[in-house]
């Protein structure tokens, strides 16, 4: 039917797409139910009315099938390959993720405490996060990660992966103008668990050189 909608040069009744496929009209109404839910068809209204209730017709949508399979782990393999081809894989890795981190950081928490702010962002990305509290120096709390939701990424590209989540959570941080900072991400440290250690921002602002 789909097909019958792309070929069409202009909308069709369900008479009409019932013909053209050999079926009854009800199996016809209920596929384009479906087909239009998925935004793959749309009705249109008759150009010019007639006396009586004006047929339905319909026609394909121009724009590429939105229920195909996505592949994002064959583009994510292929961007952490380009990186790990790189002179610095690591460091140009940090600096991906803190790019990110910085422009996808989400403003509405700007009132609630940087650490759980950070909190609250790893739980959206995935990472299953758990405070421990008094782990760091400075008596700050570390962060225990429970999940990756690159888990095959960081087992194969170790490498690049954490250095890109170390790199996000420190371009977070930055972009809230926090006090505190992410100073290394040690990963594996269990066999289910990853963990991020805090550090308190220099007061001079000037930063000194993260660990990867």
């Amino acid at each position: 039917m789909l097909a019958v909608l792309r070929e069409a040069s202009s909308p069709q009744s369900i008479v009409e797409i019932a013909d053209r496929v050999g079926v009854h009209p009800n199996t016809v109404r209920f596929h384009l139910d479906v087909l239009t839910e998925n935004g793959q068809v749309e009705r249109v209204t008759p150009e010019h009315r007639s006396p009586g209730r004006p047929p339905q017709l319909f026609r394909a949508v121009r724009r590429m099938d939105p229920n195909t399979p996505r592949r994002y782990r064959v583009l994510a393999e292929i961007l952490t390959q380009s990186l790990g081809e790189d002179p610095d894989p690591s460091g140009r890795a940090v600096e991906a993720g803190r790019a990110w981190g910085r422009s996808h950081h989400d403003p509405a928490g700007a009132t609630e405490e940087p650490v759980k702010r950070l909190v609250t962002l790893l739980e959206d990305l995935g990472f299953g996060p758990e405070v421990e509290e008094g782990g760091d120096a400075g008596g700050l709390p570390s962060i225990g990660l429970r999940s990756c939701p690159f888990l095959e990424l960081a087992m194969s590209r170790p490498q690049i992966t954490c250095p890109i989540h170390l790199g996000l959570m420190q371009g977070a941080m930055d972009a809230w103008g926090s006090g505190v900072s992410v100073d290394r991400l040690d990963p594996f440290v269990e066999p289910d668990l990853c963990r991020a250690h805090l550090r308190t921002r220099p007061t001079s602002g000037v930063s000194r050189t993260d660990r990867t």
